[in-house]
This record gives structure tokens, C-alpha cells and sequence, in this order.
């Protein structure tokens, strides 16, 4: 069984579970390494923070399925921590959706979302977000679910209709994505717990759920409403951004390097490298004496 395919599991496991876990935001290989030694069950690529990462731009859908892929690829090379990556509209229309499952799979996740929102932008409609018609939402995740090899591929079907229409109008939409043959269901911006019950109530999958509001952040609660993942927000990103500004600002001003605060340390170093098992492969491979 490939590392893949133990991922996969794994992920259908904390989803087919009771309790709701809150997943890693990771962006690289050293964030997916660090989460896994911590212990989180579940690693979260978004597509913000891959355009953040790869292009240093903001979520306006300008990254590419291929420059996304490569990324994932990257992450789950590096680590076996189940990786659920936010997949966007799929790039496109329901074709575009099957090659996004194809290239996705293949880089080796474990599960993806594909959402019902309307993008890019459209022209003359800066700032405005729209979702698109139910049907093109159930023919998406129809097409992810064809185009999928490995039936423990999680595919996510995703709406963000509570948070533009309202709760009923999402319980209506996942309720459709559910009778299409999703494995789980992605409700963004439920603000209050009665929105999340109405979701909930309409539909049997495992849910997971990201810009909720703060009162409801409770686990407990959440596991109750068949919520198996409950996402943070993506801190560790910023978390990093803002320590490379402080070192490089440090280093700068005249800081000297052995007087930096906050670095990390080579214990740390060289665990997230993995130095420990690649100096084990160059004693066996290239005969270290």
C-alpha cells in the first residue's frame, strides 16, 4: 500500500469518526513535517495559502491547477500526514474538475474540496461573488467523483451559500451534492449555530466547516453536528511571513545573526529536514565511514 493510500484511510478514519479535530494549515514541506511531529491529524492546503506561497498574490484565482499540483506534490512527497486541499471550482468547468481530480490524485492527497462559487471574478463585477446554478454544482462534483481512481480519494462537495444567500439555501445545495455521491460536505461562513443546525439536520455526511463564528467554536458542539473538521483560519502562514520580517528587519538594522531571538534551533532544524534519516541513507547508500 503506498503512502498515499495509507493517507486516504487515515483521513476516512477522523471523518468517519466522532470527534471534530481542527487540521494544520500547511503550506511546504517543513509546515507539513513540523504539523505531523506535533501530531495533527489532518494537514489543510488552501488556495489562498498556495497563492500566497507560490505567487506571493492574493486569493484572486490567479494561480494554476499546475502550479497548485505541484505544490500538494511537494507537501506529500515530504510527509505522510493526510493532506485535504481546497481545490477551488476545480479550475474550471466540470472537464476542468476531472483533470483537477486527475493531477490532484496523482500528487497524492487525500481528500479535495471542489466549490460552487463562481470564478474568477467576472468582468464588471469587482468584489461581487456569485455562486453558480445548483445543476453546474452537482455536475462538478459528479465529474470529480468519475474522474477519481482510487475510491479512498475523499471528494468534498463545497458551498459558501450561507454565508452569500443563507443556511437553507446551503442545506439545500450540500443535500444535492450528498445525493450526487460526495464523501463529505464543506460549509463555509455558517455564522451562528442555528445556521450550522439547518445544514446539519439536511444532510447525513461527515462535515467540515471554515469561517464560522467564534462562539461556535467549540468541539464538543461541533462533533454533535457531525462536524469532523473545523478549520482555523491559516496563521502559521502569517506566522511565518511575519518572522521572516522581523529576522531580515533585525539583520538589517545591524543585529548580529548570534543575537537574533526567536530562530529556530538545530535540534528543531534538523528535525523538520529530516537530517537524522538522510545521513542514515548516505551511510548505507554512499558508504560514509
Amino acid at each position: 500500500m503506498t503512502i498515499a493510500n495509507t493517507a486516504r484511510i487515515r483521513f476516512r478514519d477522523v471523518l468517519n469518526g466522532d470527534a471534530c479535530v481542527h487540521p494544520g494549515s500547511v503550506f511546504d514541506p517543513m509546515s507539513a513535517r513540523i504539523a505531523e511531529d506535533l501530531g495533527f491529524e489532518v494537514g489543510m492546503f488552501a488556495g489562498s495559502v498556495a497563492s500566497l506561497t507560490v505567487l506571493g498574490a492574493p486569493d484572486a484565482i490567479l494561480l494554476t491547477l499546475t502550479e497548485f499540483a505541484d505544490q500538494a506534490r511537494r507537501i506529500c512527497r515530504s510527509s505522510s500526514l493526510p493532506l485535504m486541499c481546497d481545490a477551488d471550482h476545480g479550475y474550471g468547468n466540470a472537464l476542468n474538475v476531472r483533470r483537477t481530480v486527475e493531477e490532484l490524485e496523482t500528487a497524492g492527497v487525500a481528500g479535495l474540496s471542489i466549490e460552487d462559487t463562481l470564478l474568477p471574478m467576472q468582468f464588471g463585477t469587482p468584489g461581487k461573488v456569485e455562486l453558480v446554478s445548483l445543476a453546474e454544482g452537482i455536475a462538478k462534483v459528479e465529474a470529480a467523483l468519475a474522474a477519481r481512481q482510487d475510491g479512498d480519494l475523499v471528494i468534498v462537495g463545497r458551498t459558501s451559500a450561507a454565508a452569500l444567500t443563507d443556511a437553507r439555501d446551503a442545506a439545500e445545495r450540500l443535500k444535492a451534492y450528498q445525493a450526487a455521491g460526495a464523501d463529505a460536505l464543506f460549509a463555509v461562513g455558517a455564522r451562528t449555530r442555528s445556521d450550522l443546525d439547518i445544514i446539519a439536520d439536511a444532510t447525513d455526511l461527515p462535515l467540515i466547516v471554515g469561517g464560522i463564528g467564534a462562539d461556535m467554536m467549540d468541539r464538543e458542539y461541533l462533533a454533535s453536528r457531525k462536524v469532523r473538521l473545523a478549520l482555523q483560519g491559516h496563521q502559521p502562514f502569517a506566522a511565518a511571513v511575519q518572522a521572516v520580517h522581523d529576522t531580515l528587519k533585525a539583520l538589517r538594522d545591524g543585529t548580529p545573526p548570534a543575537d537574533l531571538e526567536r530562530v529556530a534551533s538545530s535540534d528543531l532544524m534538523k528535525q523538520a529536514m529530516r537530517d537524522p534519516q538522510f545521513r542514515g541513507h548516505v551511510k548505507t547508500y554512499l558508504k560514509e565511514s
